[in-house]
Formats: C-alpha cells, sequence, structure tokens
C-alpha cells in the first residue's frame, strides 16, 4: 500500500525534511484501543515540528527586523545563528562584492584580541576567506582532501557551505589555523556566504565548535531559511549605511572646515547628526572691517535632500553678510525672499549676529530661532529677541534687530533647537537646564570656549552627542560659542 500523503497546510513546506527529534514508528508494537494509527501519528508529530520550526524563525526574524543599525544586525545574526547550529562562538565578515564598503568583522563569543588572531590565518586557509573569493555556486582552489563543500536542502535556496567538523584532524590545515584554532580553542568550524539576488554577495558567517562537531540536515535547513531574509535585511542596512556615509560626508563638506581668526573674540563650535542626517548648519566668515560673521540656522527635513538644501541656504546667507552684514535684518529679508522663490515648499529658521569685536558690539536678528545666551561671570541670561515667523512662513518676513554688548570674557552661545528637543523635555524645562547648564561652567572653563561648549553638551546631553539617545533621534545639535576678549 502506498505510504499516505502529507496534508498541505498553509505556511508549511511539506517537503522539508522531518524534524530531528521525529523517532521512527516502531513495527510490531501493538495499537492501543482508540489510539490513532502510526501514519496520521507520523503526520501529526511532523506538522508539530514544522509549526514549532516556523515558529522559531518567526521569532528570531521579528528580532532581526527591530535592528536599525548594521552592528546590531550583524550581531543578532551571529546569536540567532548559533542558537539554530548549535554553536556557541563565531563571527561574521562584512565585504560587499562590489567593493564599496562597508567592511568589518563582527565576533560572537570572541574578544578583540581573538578576531586579530584570525586575521593572522592566511586569507585562502579560511572557510569564510575561500567564501568571499569564491565565485557564484563554486569553491575554487578546494582540494579533494579539504572539507568537502555543500549544498542545502532542495527545500531551501541554493546556498554553498564549507563544513569543517573536525579541523584538528584535518592533515590538510594550513598550520597558522592549526595554531590559531588551538589557541582560541575550537575544534569544528561551519560557514555560509551571505548572498541575495539583487545585491550579490554581502559577506560570510562562520559558527565555531569547541569540541568535532557538524549541525545536523535540519540544522543546515533552518539557518537556511534564516539567512534568506537576514542576508536580504543586511543588504538593505548596507545601502542605508553608504546613504548616510555620503550624506554626512556631504554635510561636512558644505560645514566650515575650520573658524576663522579674528582679532578679539575666540570661536569653538560643536556639531551632532541625527541617525537621517538633518540641516542644522552654523557659519562664521570674517567681514570687511575687521568684523565677524555669526550665523546658525535649521532647514526642515532631514536627508539628503535637507542636506542640499542647508548647503544652498549657507552659501546664499554668505553672500548677503558680504553685502549688507552690518544689517541683519537686511541680510534675512533676502534670504527670506531667495528661499520663498526658490523653494517655496520648505521653511527654515535662522539667526545672524553682526559683531565688532574691537568694540564689543553685536547687532544680530532671528527668523523663528532660539534666543542665544550670553555666559559670563555676572550673569547667564537668554538675549530677549523679538518673536518672529521662520523664513518661508509669510509672504514678507521683517523683524526688529537687537543690539548686545558683552563685558570682557563673556561668552555667547548660538545653537539649535536640536540641542533643546534632544533632551526630550519639554520646551520651557529644556531652556531651564540649557541656562543651568551654562550657569555652572566652571570658573576655570570660561576662558576657553570650547571648554565651554563642551561643558553645556555634557550637561545638557549627559549621553553626548553620539550616545543612544543620537540614535533614537532624527534632530540634529549645534552650538556655536563665541568669547570676546
Amino acid at each position: 500500500m502506498n505510504a499516505p500523503h502529507l496534508p498541505k497546510v498553509a505556511g508549511i513546506d511539506s517537503t522539508v525534511p522531518p524534524p530531528a527529534h521525529t523517532a521512527p514508528c516502531a513495527q510490531g508494537a501493538p495499537a492501543a484501543s482508540g489510539a490513532q494509527s502510526a501514519p496520521g501519528a507520523l503526520i501529526q508529530d511532523r506538522l508539530a515540528g514544522w509549526v514549532s520550526d516556523l515558529t522559531t524563525l518567526h521569532e528570531l526574524t521579528e528580532r532581526l527586523s527591530r535592528t536599525a543599525a548594521l552592528d546590531g544586525a550583524l550581531g543578532e545574526l551571529l546569536r540567532a545563528g548559533a542558537a539554530l547550529v548549535g554553536a556557541r562562538r563565531g563571527l561574521v565578515v562584512l565585504e560587499p562584492a562590489d567593493g564599496l564598503g562597508p567592511t568589518t568583522t563582527v565576533g560572537l563569543g570572541l574578544a578583540r584580541a581573538d578576531l586579530g588572531h584570525l586575521e593572522t590565518v592566511p586569507r585562502a586557509a579560511t572557510s569564510f576567506g575561500r567564501l568571499l573569493d569564491a565565485t557564484a555556486g563554486a569553491i575554487p582552489g578546494v582540494p579533494d582532501s579539504a572539507p568537502t563543500a555543500k549544498t542545502a536542502p532542495p527545500a531551501a535556496a541554493p546556498v554553498t557551505e564549507i563544513v569543517q567538523p573536525d579541523l584538528l584532524a584535518d592533515e590538510a590545515l594550513d598550520p597558522r589555523h592549526r595554531e590559531v584554532a588551538v589557541r582560541l580553542g575550537y575544534a569544528a568550524s561551519y560557514a555560509l556566504p551571505l548572498l541575495t539576488d539583487t545585491a550579490g554577495r554581502v559577506g560570510a558567517v562562520v559558527w565555531l565548535y569547541d569540541e568535532p562537531a557538524e549541525p545536523a540536515e535540519r540544522q543546515r535547513h533552518l539557518i537556511g531559511r534564516y539567512l534568506q531574509y537576514a542576508t536580504e535585511h543586511l543588504a538593505r542596512l548596507v545601502e542605508l549605511d553608504r546613504a548616510r556615509s555620503t550624506t554626512a560626508t556631504l554635510r561636512t563638506e558644505l560645514l566650515p572646515p575650520r573658524l576663522p581668526r579674528v582679532p578679539g573674540v575666540q570661536l569653538a563650535a560643536r556639531h551632532g547628526t541625527g541617525p537621517r542626517g538633518g540641516g542644522d548648519w552654523f557659519d562664521a566668515l570674517p567681514l570687511p572691517d575687521a568684523a565677524l560673521g555669526l550665523a546658525v540656522g535649521s532647514v526642515t527635513g532631514s536627508g539628503p535632500s535637507a542636506v542640499a538644501a542647508m548647503g544652498r541656504l549657507r552659501a546664499s546667507l554668505r553672500a548677503y553678510a558680504v553685502m549688507e552684514g552690518e544689517d541683519p535684518v537686511a541680510v534675512l529679508s533676502d534670504l527670506e525672499l531667495l528661499l520663498r522663490l526658490t523653494e517655496p515648499a520648505r521653511s527654515a529658521t535662522a539667526l545672524f549676529a553682526f559683531c565688532e569685536p574691537a568694540l564689543r558690539k553685536i547687532v544680530l536678528a532671528g527668523a523663528g530661532h532660539s534666543p542665544p545666551l550670553i555666559v559670563g561671570e555676572r550673569r547667564t541670561e537668554f538675549v530677549e529677541t523679538s518673536l518672529s515667523a521662520p523664513l518661508g512662513m509669510l509672504a514678507c518676513w521683517e523683524a526688529p534687530s537687537v543690539d548686545i554688548r558683552p563685558e570682557p570674557g563673556e561668552t555667547l552661545l548660538l545653537y539649535t533647537d536640536g540641542l533643546l528637543q534632544r533632551t526630550g523635555d519639554a520646551m520651557d524645562r529644556a531652556f531651564a537646564r540649557l541656562h543651568a547648564a551654562a550657569a555652572s561652567v566652571p570658573k576655570a572653563a570660561r576662558d576657553d570656549p570650547g571648554e565651554i561648549a563642551d561643558h553645556v553638551l555634557r550637561t545638557v546631553l549627559p549621553e553626548g552627542l553620539d550616545g543612544p539617545a543620537a540614535a533614537a533621534s532624527e534632530e540634529d545639535v549645534v552650538l556655536l560659542a563665541a568669547r570676546f576678549e
């Protein structure tokens, strides 16, 4: 009699091999009264195994999908894979085939020094090196005596693997590889490439066993299924990382590479960027008659388009400042007209200050921007600026300017709203926190605008510009300090 056909269940591929925990039916065992037949019990056992495997894969892919950065995704891939193949340690080498990067190596249960030891092994002698250098579907240069290259079960996508179940018993093993394996205490390895249909090779991953071992057929099938999703996720994160790197490079090139030296004033600037890269900017430019122009601003939006708009706005402000910098209202009025005509769908905030250091005189105007802060021995106070709309919000922008007379040794702090918003507090409490941070600057640090800026940032943002709060926020932070002598 023909063997019974397994029923089709939604979402389950009935062609996968039986679960490892499924035991064969005992022949000749008497069936209990009312008990199901042996074929029925086998079907239920297989279905239970498939459902268990699918649940496990679902949980692991869900955890991976919540990672938004490459390092986190690589670490999650290693942990999940180690659980699926029964290993304790491993490493993943990220090396996209197009050569555009990023390239990195992340270990599980391996310290940085351990990864350094592995890097001393000739690339061709490592399983991940052979996978990275291999052409699709083949591993060139593997002798017949070396560990065989196998393919995953037919139910999974074609995946080439290198199994080394007993490294120390392999006479063809490279001597340096043997030495490192003994030093690090692993005796077997299981390696897989990270391949996608669209991006090609992304990298390779290796799991290490403390004793001679290799994954069972079921484990290989599960890790193959998992890597199908994981590699696509990594490929998306690689593209995102490249976009962020390009945006960061563009933003760096658009901001001042260095601050000018003007007699009578010392300058310092600090800049932090959110994960998507926003349009916050600053500028300091020497003007005729030993004057100095200071500016900070923010463009709505994030990503490359906001960075490009920021560059255009900053370049235009520099031109207007050179022509009529002594009148900050005129500078911002011209900037507003340009923004309204060239980018009507975008708005921006800006603050421009015309400084005459020899006279210790500042004339400034703001368009929807937070007021600057004066920090000195005898006062720490916000400058009273007129309430005004951001650029691009009204048909015609205009607001009165404000005159400031800083005392010798006082510092003017210009900043963007991101500094306040990254605190997570309501705006009134964020302003109070900023004021308290500026007032608490140690006396020994008040002679250096850089130390003042660093103290304010450490106090307002204890986790720093690049801490966990920065990764969770899309806000840029700009802080420009000008100390008058």
